[in-house]
């Protein structure tokens, strides 16, 4: 079983390797040529950071890799041997929290390069260290509230229920949707929201909401420019709790009328009932993931030179379940890109094509995202149609577009919070 574990394995790096080599190719061949959207100083740009970005992802892929081979061959039989305490439960949540926090040492410096080194020198991070610092520092706090409750919960279901699968499976999507519903509440923690002032805005952001039977607890602007340049917006939380959130980076870009274009096709989403959709297919994955790692047979672990606690049997589902992700991600990606196209036609009508057009316009010098990508990039990881098609769709042919001309947005413009 184990031989079949790491073939599986195996075959998710490899193709992930592949993919991002045959992007890192394309765009460096694409951001020599005639420029699209925008001028050719920021398609040069653009391209060179997708490439900074896709050479990172690679050493990260192969250093992930070696990781796991690690795990399943010496680190959970080693980890075991540091984590020795009678209580199971206390054992298990201790166990998790080991795993992780190797994970955590292993990913940080690739975190740190792309934050301090790749983002910085394209003008996207504006945070420092100290803030950098504190942020870790309170997401760590947090999470070892929250998660240890959770992780203790699970534990606690592996030990009393020989379908715990089953049971752990409703407990996450559970917590997966509590999580959507407090989401406004932990992003506080982090970043200050600021009511909307009384004004043209908000009176027609509200007329807006009403129209499309949206319920939110208030307007609010973010100071997300403490922390990045990019430019963004959403709507946060479930129910009652669901507030609309704009970046301050967003405001001072936008006009009145091109705000209301980005925030109708957020609305589109809402109208859609996209927010719901998403979160049935996490549910699916959640329950398929439970089910098959759940059954994982107790030789797995026995050849890993451990036995298959609570605390060793959730570490392989959270070391698995990235390959199980990847197979679905295709299917789920072109569910979204669906989902995107629809919401684009709502926000075209109610906040005008034109204006959304012009948003995009001003939107996409700021985020340096390149406007082409190699199509296995889009069939596998674009959760939004590519801009070009996009465009189209609003009836913009992007690609008659003068290269000197203001550039346009690449995909990506409207991942906002309530997508994922």
């Amino acid at each position: 079983m184990l031989e079949t574990i790491i073939a599986l394995y195996s075959v998710y790096t490899f193709l992930k390797i592949y993919i991002a080599l045959m992007q890192i190719g394309f765009v460096n061949e694409e951001k020599r040529k005639t420029p699209v959207l925008m001028s050719a100083q920021e398609y040069l740009s653009a391209g060179n950071y997708a490439v900074a970005k896709g050479k990172l992802e690679l050493v990260s892929t192969f250093v992930e890799y070696l990781t796991f081979i690690w795990w399943v061959f010496a680190g959970f039989a080693w980890l075991s041997s540091w984590v020795v305490v009678e209580d199971s439960l206390i054992q298990g949540v201790m166990f998790l929290f080991g795993f992780l926090l190797f994970g955590f040492i292993v990913n940080l410096p690739f975190e740190l390069y792309q934050k301090f080194k790749i983002d910085e020198a394209f003008g996207f991070n504006k945070m420092t260290p100290k803030m950098y610092v504190l942020d870790t520092l309170k997401s760590t706090l947090l999470f070892v509230i929250l998660g240890g409750g959770i992780f203790a919960l699970l534990v606690w279901i592996i030990d009393s229920y020989a379908s715990w699968w089953l049971w752990g499976f409703v407990s996450m999507f559970t917590v997966a949707i509590l999580a959507n519903l407090l989401a406004p509440t932990f992003m506080a923690l982090f970043n200050t929201f600021t009511p909307i002032e009384e004004g043209e805005l908000k009176t027609k952001i509200t007329a807006m909401m009403n129209e499309s039977g949206l319920k939110s607890d208030g307007i609010f602007v973010m100071d997300a420019s403490k922390r990045d340049s990019r430019l963004n917006a959403f709507f946060g939380g479930l129910g009652k709790s669901k507030r609309v959130v704009l970046f301050d980076t967003l405001l001072e870009k936008l006009n009145t009328d091109e705000l209301l274009a980005v925030l109708g096709h957020e609305l589109g989403h809402f109208r859609h009932g996209d927010i719901w959709k998403n979160i049935g297919l996490m549910g699916l994955l959640l329950f398929i993931a439970f089910y098959l790692f759940g059954h994982l047979p107790d030789t797995l672990f026995t050849q890993m030179g451990v036995i298959p606690e609570a605390g060793v049997k959730i570490a392989m589902l959270l070391l698995l379940l990235p390959v199980l992700s990847f197979v679905f991600t295709p299917f789920m990606s072109a569910v979204s890109r669906h989902n995107e196209y629809a919401a684009d036609e709502y926000g075209s009508s109610v906040g005008g094509k034109d204006n959304l057009i012009s948003a995009l316009i001003k939107l996409v010098s700021e985020n340096k995202s390149f406007p082409k990508s190699h199509p296995l990039v889009i069939f596998f990881y674009y959760t939004h149609p590519p801009v070009l098609e996009r465009l189209k769709e609003l009836g913009f042919d992007a690609e008659t577009m003068n290269a000197e001309e203001p550039a346009l947005p690449t995909d990506g413009i409207f991942q906002f919070m309530d997508k994922n």
